[in-house]
């Protein structure tokens, strides 16, 4: 019996085109197939992309699910508390929670009485898809859009860069190598940039390229100043999260952004990490993106820039600093989430109406439907 195609209805019979099947000898004759159908995507690739870029991007799923299940049957059994579990583990026990608000019916699947470690691992892969190709997606695309971050306007890049090619990059070019740059190191000594070049001094994922900060301009006496401010971030933000026409001014692309698509409407500490550490490959010479490239220290850096952004410390700091994104990425929603409407608008007007009446009922609490 031949083997039937995973995307065919079971029952239906496979025809050719133009030709009838032996087994249509009702149908008349010459009849055209049905139209081939593409195989459908699973929704969890669309949720793990998403996860990937906005909070965590390296996870290992399996593991994040197989401890999240397991953490939590406990915990409604009675077992443990939260507050038996040490930091690393609540932390990982939180990122769970944040997936299971992020993929609908995800707890049904995984609390399904029909569910199994099969059902885990295939949960796992789908995630672990969508988040690797939507880093896949954007280091390609970054890759050639640095280019035009970096480059003065009115003016040209000198030497030229690649777009396609990235082995000129790094610390082998002046204007690349001044972005990644360590923040303890001057850029101008041709000392520095000697050693650099040479490998005499390598740069490790905990040493924070200058690229971070505003203006290029780092304070050691308050690191916090301009942190995370730079155009560059910003840019490359816009690119990834609202349309790559948007980073030079209002967006001209007629299809909706990833923020747009996951209803996204506040910038999260896990995308500006994502976002960071994406830049900082763009600009490195390493010709492929590897969470355990030694060169690179790609997970490190990820890892390092996270934990400022989640230190409870910090707070001040990092909530004022969200702030400021959200202003730059989401100002309508800062506008509509903040209440500062003009008075003289009809919303105003309409609030300040209900006001009176419910003045003019004495404050009974009377539902004024008038």
């Amino acid at each position: 019996m031949p083997a039937r195609n995973e995307n065919e209805a079971p029952g239906s019979s496979r025809t050719v085109l133009g030709k009838r099947s032996r087994s249509d000898d009702n149908e008349p004759p010459f009849v055209l197939g049905p139209t081939k159908k593409l195989a459908r995507t699973d929704p969890l690739v669309h949720y793990g992309r998403h996860f990937g870029r906005t909070i965590r991007m390296f996870c290992g799923f399996e593991a994040l699910l197989t401890s999240g299940v397991n953490l939590e049957t406990a915990i409604k059994a009675g077992r443990i508390t939260l507050e038996d579990l040490g930091e690393e583990e609540r932390k990982e026990y939180e990122i769970f929670h944040e997936l299971l608000q992020l993929v609908p019916e995800l707890r049904e699947r995984l609390w399904s009485k029909d569910s199994s470690s099969d059902d885990i691992l295939y949960i796992a892969a789908m995630l672990a898809k969508g988040s690797g190709g939507a880093r896949s997606d954007d280091t390609k695309s970054l890759k050639s859009a640095i280019i035009d971050m970096i480059t003065p306007k009115g003016s040209v890049l000198t030497p030229a860069l690649s777009r396609n090619v990235k082995t000129d990059r790094g610390f082998f070019h002046i204007t690349t190598g001044k972005y990644l740059c360590p923040t303890e190191l001057d850029w101008n000594d041709e000392a520095t940039r000697s050693a650099l070049r040479s490998g005499q001094i390598t740069m490790t994922g905990d040493q924070w390229s200058i690229f971070l900060y505003e203006g290029l301009k780092y304070n050691p006496e308050n690191p916090w100043e301009g942190f995370m401010k730079s155009n560059m971030i910003v840019s490359a933000y816009k690119h990834i999260f609202t349309s790559p026409s948007s980073v030079d001014g209002e967006p001209r692309a007629t299809r909706s952004g990833n923020a747009a698509i996951h209803g996204m409407k506040r910038v999260t500490p896990g995308s500006l990490a994502y976002v960071a550490t994406l830049v900082r490959f763009s600009l490195t010479s390493s010709p492929t993106f590897s969470r355990t490239d030694r060169v690179t220290d790609n997970e490190r850096f990820y890892n390092l820039v996270l934990r400022a952004l989640e230190d409870p410390e910090e707070e001040a700091e990092v909530d004022a600093l969200l702030e400021w994104w959200d202003r730059k990425i989401f100002p309508n929603m800062m506008q509509i989430g903040s209440g500062s409407v003009p008075k003289n608008s009809a919303f105003a007007q309409m609030k300040a109406r209900r006001q009176r009446l419910i003045l003019g009922a004495g404050g009974s609490g009377v539902n004024m439907a008038a």
